[in-house]
């Protein structure tokens, strides 16, 4: 092989995985769920609006450079919609995470991926409200599959122990933190025109300008972030996995297959994050999980199917 050879097979092997909506959907979902672990690592130690901002503001300084000549090439589309894009920022990017990482000071862990597991009706929700798209009954099957395999994972098998969840004023700010991103996933949809690279890109920037203002007024009310090794890796983290990377990935997989159908993917998040405990923190895998883990696979199969065309 070539050194000439191995640009153009690396452009092919991008443009193939650019092409693979579930395959982006699950790193998407990964990468997610390692933004729970990380961001309850950091609760207490990094202030929200202090972790999104850095998040945001990296990850755009990230992504700029790749993103520059596509910016500069829809500049034009982008001015044309722009209300849509800072729309886009707002809810996305600088509220939800922020929402996120706030919620985690205040919620326990099980209650944050019971929560997780609403995203899809959510989503719904807002197609319903916004676009006039009802579920069809495969995705209405589907959602209430992989939200049953979810309930599973994490109630130990034991679905009576949902009688003892108490919700508390993390979980409202969690609940309102995914009603946002449900109609940032759905408004996606009406985006302007432009390179995958320029959306990130705007959205990144906007979305972290958006959030100054709360920051500077969180320096002031709270106490400052510590600039040790373990806040530095999990702003590296939050910055280049489940912001750049699950972005990209996140927003091809709606633009190939809608919002409704790249829905129930939300349900693989506490799945891969019942994996990272067993693989990180020493836990044992038993029954509950493969059965969890089977019905979420199943629902996210079955919701994401593409419609079969119906004939006269």
């Amino acid at each position: 092989m070539t050194t000439s050879d191995q640009p153009s097979e690396a452009a092919s092997a991008a443009g193939w995985l650019a092409n693979q909506p579930y395959l982006l959907l699950s790193i998407t979902a990964l990468c997610w769920a390692g933004n729970a672990i990380v961001g309850r690592h950091a609760a207490g130690h990094i202030p929200p609006v202090t972790l999104s901002f850095f998040r945001w503001g990296l990850a755009f300084l990230i992504i700029l450079p790749l993103a520059w000549k596509h910016l500069k090439q829809d500049w034009k589309t982008i001015r044309a919609g722009l209300g849509t894009m800072v729309f886009l920022s707002l809810t996305g990017i600088a509220a939800f995470n922020t929402l996120q990482y706030w919620a985690l000071e205040h919620t326990q862990a099980l209650n944050t991926l019971l929560l997780q597991s609403a995203g899809p009706l959510f989503v719904a929700v807002w197609s319903l409200i916004l676009l006039g798209v009802r579920l069809t009954p495969a995705q209405a099957l589907g959602v209430a599959l992989s939200m049953t395999g979810v309930l599973v994972i994490l109630l130990h098998g034991d679905l009576t122990a949902l009688t003892g969840i108490a919700f508390n004023k993390g979980d409202i700010i969690f609940t309102v933190a995914l009603a946002i991103f449900g109609l940032y996933s759905v408004m996606s949809l009406k985006r302007p025109n432009i390179h995958g690279l320029s959306f990130v890109g705007f959205t990144f920037g906007c979305g972290a300008a958006c959030l100054i203002p709360l920051w500077i007024f969180e320096l002031l009310t709270r106490p400052v972030m510590q600039f040790d090794t373990a806040n530095l890796l999990s702003l590296f983290y939050v910055a280049v996995f489940p912001s750049t990377l699950a972005y990209l990935c996140f927003n091809r997989g709606v633009q190939l297959i809608g919002a409704n159908r790249a829905a129930p993917f939300f349900h693989v998040v506490p799945v891969f994050g019942s994996i990272m405990a067993i693989a990180f923190l020493g836990e044992q895998p038993q029954l509950f999980h493969i059965v969890g883990f089977a019905l979420v696979l199943t629902g996210v199969f079955v919701a994401s199917r593409k419609p079969r065309a119906t004939t006269a």
